[in-house]
This record gives C-alpha cells, structure tokens and sequence, in this order.
C-alpha cells in the first residue's frame, strides 16, 4: 500500500484518467468537488454511478466494466463493505492503481487489488493529496484565492431589530 509522498506523487503523475466509482452529480457531494477539481487540473475523469446519465459533462457509466476504454486509476467512494466487486472489476478493467478515499478502510479488498498488481491507496483524498503535493492546498483544502489576515465582518444578526 503507498502511504508515503513519492510514492503518492508517482501515481498521481503516473495517472490520466479516474475512474470514479460513486460520482454524484451533486454538486456539495465530495465525490463532485473532489473530481471536478481532478478534471480542472487535466485528468480525464469517467463517472461510474448507475443513477445518472452524465456527470460533469461526461458519460457516466452503471459500472467499471461497462467503461469502453482504459482507466488508469479506479477512485472509490463507496462504502468499505461495498469494495469487493469494485476491486474485482478493477482488475478486469486492467486498471493500474486503486484509490480508496477517506474513511474507505478495507484491508482485504487492498490485498486482493495488491496481489492482482495494482497500486493501492487507502484513506487518503485525491484531492486533497494533488493539492499538498503539487501545489494549490489552502485553508481546509480549498484554494479561495483570497488572501487576508483580517477577518470578515459577521452578518448582522436578527435579534437587534428590537421594537
């Protein structure tokens, strides 16, 4: 399993195209967030969710094997208890690595996807590692562009209004 930052970092730069294994087409879903900002940044990135039809502009298909071309990275966001068949699928699709998201813990689906010759990375955000390590991590993980060292005036509170 890679847990250190080259062995991060070369995976990520190994990667072109994510698979992404329960997009939401939710915009406030992390899956969303998380994969947009992957697809700003060059990847292609191939939604797998069997409730939609396209997710951020791009076809979405109901499962790994369904996808007609190569996926370099299968990036999970599923529960833990539903990764067996994904890794399954992974190593049909020929995938080169596995990403399991934060709070996506399961030690035997990594061995199974180890053993079949895939990278592995577990409880870790791929955004959230593109951005710590190739530039763009700000407050809470989100590059706002807006740089201050005073703070923002709070909204005015509906209780002053008093007649």
């Amino acid at each position: 399993m890679i847990d250190d930052a080259d062995g991060l970092r070369r995976v990520l730069a190994q990667t072109r195209t994510i698979a992404v294994v329960g997009l939401s087409a939710k915009w406030n879903r992390p899956s969303f967030f998380a994969a947009q900002y992957m697809q700003q940044r060059g990847y292609t990135i191939i939604p797998v969710n069997p409730a939609y039809d396209t997710v951020l502009g791009q076809t979405c298909y109901p499962s790994l094997r369904d996808i007609p071309g190569p996926v370099d990275m299968v990036d999970c966001f599923r529960k833990p208890e539903d990764l067996q068949p994904i890794v399954d699928d992974a190593i049909a699709i020929g995938a080169r690595s596995l990403w399991l998201q934060l709070g996506v813990i399961n030690h035997e689906a990594v061995a199974r996807a180890e053993a079949a010759g895939l990278e592995v990375v577990m409880d870790r955000c791929v955004k959230i590692e593109y951005a710590r390590l190739f530039g763009g991590l700000g407050w809470f993980g989100v590059n706002t562009g807006v740089i201050s060292s005073k703070r923002p005036v709070p909204p005015p509170r509906g209780d002053t209004d008093r007649r």
